[in-house]
């Protein structure tokens, strides 16, 4: 991972270990977009990783989508 793909997966992983407990299991998209950031930042780096990462958040609002959707290759 580079570096920059560290320093972002450093708040992923701080929300997995405060806020994530109290939300519940509630995610649509499969995996949860927690996993799914931190995948696409390990696959694809701080820059495209991260852009992927916000993308998937940004879907995630009442009128979005459902479902499986992975990190691209």
């Amino acid at each position: 991972m580079t570096l920059l793909a560290r320093l972002l997966s450093l708040p992923v992983h701080l929300y997995r270990a405060t806020f994530s407990p109290f939300v519940g299991h509630n995610c649509r998209f499969a995996p949860t977009c927690s996993a799914y950031a931190l995948e696409a930042l390990r696959r694809h780096g701080g820059l495209r990783g991260g852009w992927l990462a916000l993308r998937r958040i940004g879907r995630c609002h009442p009128w979005g989508g459902s479902g499986i959707d992975n990190v691209p290759e």
